[in-house]
């Protein structure tokens, strides 16, 4: 098949070339919180184990991301990662990692299974036990305004 161009004039997605037509292979963009060191590194192994280019891990605390993402507030990204798809759409928490990794074929089956019934609930209910202490199990990264003093 021809390289497929995916076009949108949505400011949050960018036109990437695509080897194949599949909605997994459309640029993604996940927000975390930059001074959480768990988040830091969970966000840099998503981009590791996502297709090349599929995905932008950039931190919510970053000057202007919030404003480039105005479907997104920081309470939300306080509480769990988000994926900013890219019709403008936006998941959150556990939701996040399976879809980003479906970007590869060899993960799709993760995704499929998570929306299994009873698996979803009690992923997510893990992922936000996770979230909530976070600051314990990961450490802050960078916290010079106080933030993490609250969250942890």
């Amino acid at each position: 098949m021809q390289n497929a161009r995916i076009a949108t004039s949505a400011p949050y997605a960018e036109v990437r070339p695509a080897r194949f037509s599949s909605p997994y292979r459309l640029f993604m963009v996940v927000l975390f919180d930059g001074n959480c060191g768990l988040c830091t590194r969970a966000a840099a192994r998503l981009k590791r184990w996502a297709a090349p280019d599929a995905i932008e891990c950039v931190s919510f605390r970053e000057p202007g991301v919030l404003e480039r993402f105005p479907q997104v507030s920081a309470a939300a990204c306080e509480q769990a990662m988000q994926l900013v798809l890219p019709d403008g759409r936006v998941v959150s928490g556990a939701e996040v990692v399976f879809r980003a990794l479906a970007t590869r074929g060899l993960f799709r089956p993760l995704l499929w299974a998570y929306r299994l019934p009873g698996a979803r609930h009690a992923i997510d209910a893990t992922y936000r036990l996770i979230a909530r202490n976070r600051m314990r199990f990961g450490g802050a990264a960078a916290c010079g305004t106080g933030q993490c003093a609250r969250n942890g």
